[in-house]
């Protein structure tokens, strides 16, 4: 069972980015999927959630309308298209399924 996250790196303030969690060892298809972020001293928040069938989403008030998760079912595969991105972003992200968690990937937002 793995959730591996990519995509992460750095970027300017009001620029992009999108995360990939790659899944493997479990049905993908029938669980939902989330992104968390955790800024250092800060506790991990929820960022984004998606339904088994990609059908609905939900975001933290934080990132709507700049985030947008989605996903592949028949590649594995969660994505979070971050736009607009601000300092206040800079974080490490995390995927999730139920009890399953990935390594991470940092996210830094700086000029």
């Amino acid at each position: 069972v793995q959730l591996v996250e990519s995509g992460g790196g750095l970027v300017q303030p009001g620029g992009s980015l999108r995360l990939s969690c790659a899944a493997s060892g479990f049905t993908f298809s029938r669980y939902i999927m989330r992104w968390y972020r955790q800024a250092p001293g800060k506790e991990r928040e929820l960022v984004a959630t998606i339904t088994s069938g990609g059908g609905s989403t939900g975001y933290a008030d934080s990132v709507k309308g700049r985030f947008t998760i989605s996903r592949d079912n028949a590649k594995n595969t969660a994505y979070l298209q971050m736009n607009s991105l601000k300092p206040e972003d800079t974080a490490v992200y995390y995927c999730n399924a139920n009890t399953r968690w990935g390594q991470g990937t940092q996210v830094t937002v700086s000029s």
